[in-house]
């Protein structure tokens, strides 16, 4: 019998320990160092004024009800810093100017894209993730750093599924917030900086409203790892966007059963020139600025407010009333459209070889313009006519690019039961809303399809939140942009981007899967199956991030689901199954390349030699 004892002491210790030990390593989560660089590089993409305005101009999100002056107190789980200082932030991949102070627009002084807005009923201030955290990017060669205003974010922000292998954002807040709750001294100190004057009366109030708060973060950790619905690690740069908005409005909004898995991480788009398209959200999906921006406001984690905690629906005055900023998205909206693509900055990263470039042109021409280069809709035939330039570029259906079709499949595939809601045919005939795929009486409200569903919930949450701010008539149609309806369309495929500027983006292909531009250029069995993300470093030869391994890096398998590296391939051979264009001698990819630098550029284009291309053909489909 003692023998007994104290092998089930041994096992119980053994545990403890090995609990201790996963609680250490989730809690300090492996993140790269940060070093900062010696100068930080502004391209002249817009003006100061308005890059402060895209840095830290809310949209209505709230992290879980976290409040701005809660997330400055927070002290790391081990130590006495704090979580929000730059430098530490900077290691997920978050930016931030090694001269930035606080401003009254930044008062944290926190990364870009973390700002905070008030409630108007109770005064709080929230933390607030705004577009610009997202779609800012940055890159780094021999010391110096040259900013990408409306790039890819290489961040790691959406997970909150714990991870011995890396650290996601969401992840560490949790934990530094559980460790201040539970840590009588920790908490101390942060409520005495928090409640100034007002403690410690207000300390125990303020305990309950953290908790709450943490049992938020702590319970969608929980969801999403109980329920798999990130199978597919997302790591930095990437996150599954559709996957996500389609949970948060669906699943945690309406009901669980809409919980779906999402295994499709997607790079962030680039935002120069997306006023300009026709369908303006990055794979065709959406017609109205205005709905896009709401969307993707929602899937962030902007409030939804449809039934009571006893289930029960709201009242139908206060239905859809949302946390989302319509005038703020307005206000972004109009500064994007001012935003220049990057051009190529010479006094860094090395002098275009022109001649090469001139080369690359007639390339370009033969095997890139027809998907890439956009379409000018005559001013008789746009969507929006008072748009100019409109841009027209064709979906490309999955078995002709040959690209990973996780997400298209997911975003065409994926069924939600919102009957829950009580939606009737004629209460939604009366919405701004045009199906360009099916028609409202084939709409099944218990297998309603993403975009579908989605553009219905948009437009209810934007009848109220336009409602809440006194908005109607001409202002509305100017802010919804262009006056355009909520169009939605649903294709198995994904829409080319006009590439000025793309060498500006790694990684690249939808999923960020390959990770230069001399790669995508090549055979698939020319590109690598693994490699690490999560260096800043440029390579500004093969055009894409430094891939070597290195502490705190993430390991990006091009194997697993969602992952697929295939397709938008150049080779000799029958084209069908992704194989779009000859085969490039490595000469050629390089000459590619140089001009994609100058693309955009009129300065360096003038300074081309022309070089007759040979005319574009599709090539042999080898059909039979």
């Amino acid at each position: 019998m003692r023998v007994l004892r104290r092998v089930l002491w041994l096992v119980l210790f053994l545990l403890l320990a090995g609990l201790a030990v996963v609680l250490y390593y989730v809690a300090n989560p492996n993140l790269p160092t940060y070093q900062a660089p010696d100068q930080l590089h502004y391209l002249d993409q817009w003006s100061d004024q308005e890059r402060q305005t895209y840095y830290y101009t809310p949209q209505g999100t709230t992290v879980k009800g976290l409040r701005y002056e809660w997330f400055t107190a927070l002290e790391l789980p081990f130590s006495r810093d704090r979580f929000a200082r730059p430098e530490y932030l900077a290691r997920f991949g978050f930016l931030v100017d090694p001269k930035q102070s606080a401003t009254p627009q930044n008062p944290g002084n926190l990364p870009v894209g973390m700002t905070r807005h008030e409630d108007e009923k109770t005064g709080v201030h929230y933390l607030d993730i705004s577009c610009a955290a997202c779609h800012t990017g940055e890159l780094r060669y021999r010391g110096q750093a040259v900013r990408i205003d409306g790039g890819a974010a290489l961040h790691s922000l959406a997970s909150t599924v714990p991870t011995l292998r890396g650290g996601g954002f969401g992840q560490a807040l949790g934990m530094s917030m559980a460790f201040t709750y539970y840590n009588p001294l920790k908490f101390s100190r942060f409520a005495e900086q928090v409640l100034g004057e007002r403690y410690p009366e207000g300390k125990d109030e303020l305990r309950r409203d953290f908790k709450n708060v943490l049992d938020r973060l702590l319970g969608t950790a929980w969801n999403d790892t109980h329920r798999g619905l990130y199978p597919t690690q997302e790591g930095f740069g990437r996150t599954d966007a559709f996957g996500r908005i389609a949970n948060s409005v669906y699943g945690d909004a309406i009901s669980p059963d809409n919980y779906r898995v999402a295994d499709a991480p997607v790079s962030y788009p680039h935002l120069w020139d997306i006023w300009k398209f026709d369908w303006v959200q990055w794979n065709a999906s959406a017609m109205q600025p205005m709905a896009r921006n709401v969307g993707e406001a929602l899937g962030v984690g902007a409030t939804l407010h449809l039934f009571q905690p006893d289930g029960s629906a709201v009242p139908e005055a206060e239905r859809y009333a949302s946390s989302v900023r319509v005038r703020d998205l307005h206000t972004l909206e109009e500064t994007l459209k001012r935003l220049a693509p990057p051009r190529w900055p010479e006094e860094v990263f090395g002098k275009v070889d022109m001649a090469r470039a001139s080369q690359g042109r007639a390339l370009f021409a033969e095997n890139c313009a027809y998907c890439h280069a956009p379409h000018v809709v005559p001013a008789d035939k746009r969507m929006a006519p008072d748009r100019d330039p409109e841009w027209h570029m064709r979906v490309v259906p999955i078995e002709e690019i040959g690209t990973d079709s996780t997400t298209a499949d997911n975003i065409a595939d994926h069924r939600f039961d919102i009957s829950k809601l009580g939606w009737t045919r004629e209460q939604l005939a009366k919405l701004d809303v045009k199906l360009f795929d099916g028609s409202l009486d084939k709409i099944d409200f218990k297998r309603i399809s993403s975009a579908q569903g989605l553009a219905y919930i948009t437009a209810f949450v934007e009848n109220q939140a336009y409602k809440q701010a006194g908005i109607s008539g001409e202002e509305r149609a100017r802010m919804d942009g262009f006056g355009l309806p909520i169009g939605v369309q649903e294709k198995r495929g994904y829409k080319p981007r006009a590439l000025d500027g793309i060498w500006a983006t790694p990684p690249f292909l939808h999923n960020g899967s390959v990770p230069t531009l001399f790669q995508l250029l090549s055979p698939v069995t020319e590109r690598v199956s693994q490699f690490h993300v999560g260096s800043f470093e440029y390579d500004p030869k093969f055009v894409g991030f430094q891939t070597t391994a290195f502490p705190g890096s993430f390991l990006l398998d091009t194997r697993i689901k969602g992952n697929g590296n295939g397709g938008h391939e150049f080779r000799d051979g029958c084209r069908k199954n992704g194989v779009i264009g000859r085969a490039l001698s490595p000469d050629e990819r390089l000459a590619l390349i140089e001009y994609l630098k100058v693309l955009g550029n009129p300065a360096l284009e003038g300074q081309l030699t022309p070089v007759e291309p040979r005319p574009w053909t599709p090539g042999p489909s080898c059909e039979g």
